[in-house]
């Protein structure tokens, strides 16, 4: 269960959503709290064909593993401009909502933030929703942003 005194988990991928929901959580969660940017990434052969066996070329995961680093360190000063005391932390998973959920648990994140895509029909279907996932798999809070910037639904509220 969350921890209220916890940090704040943010998993963040780089993308544009990821962005608007370290900005939002800023807007929503006190100034100074601890915040853990994680980005996650996948091993090479989880991207494989079916049935195929993966092996990654010499230095592939060296190379995503890095640039992961890289990713998180972008997502950790995004949220110190937002309030946060932000650390960066980079982690091997697949599939990657699990092991956001299970780095939540393992850090006693006292909430979880992830940026939604807005994948709907088809491209949900195919590609999985990791936040709409993410959330019905921990018992913590978790605040999903969408980008401000979608397309509008011509819904007025």
């Amino acid at each position: 269960m969350a921890n209220n005194d916890g940090p704040v988990l943010i998993a963040y991928d780089g993308s544009e959503y990821a962005k608007a929901a370290i900005k939002q959580a800023g807007e929503q969660l006190r100034d100074g709290r601890p915040a853990i940017v994680l980005t996650v990434w996948q091993p090479f052969g989880a991207t494989g064909f079916v049935g195929a066996p993966m092996v990654p070329p010499v230095g592939v995961e060296e190379d995503f593993e890095r640039e992961a680093r890289r990713v998180a360190e972008e997502g950790a000063g995004l949220a110190r401009r937002a309030g946060f005391e932000a650390e960066p932390v980079v982690e091997r998973g697949d599939p990657v909502w699990q092991r956001i959920v299970e780095s939540a648990d393992e850090h006693e994140a006292s909430i979880l933030v992830i940026g939604s895509h807005g994948r709907t029909g088809i491209s949900r279907v195919l590609m999985g929703s990791v936040a709409g996932t993410a959330s019905s798999h921990t018992a913590r809070p978790v605040l999903i942003a969408h980008d401000g910037a979608q397309r509008s639904t011509g819904r007025s509220r």
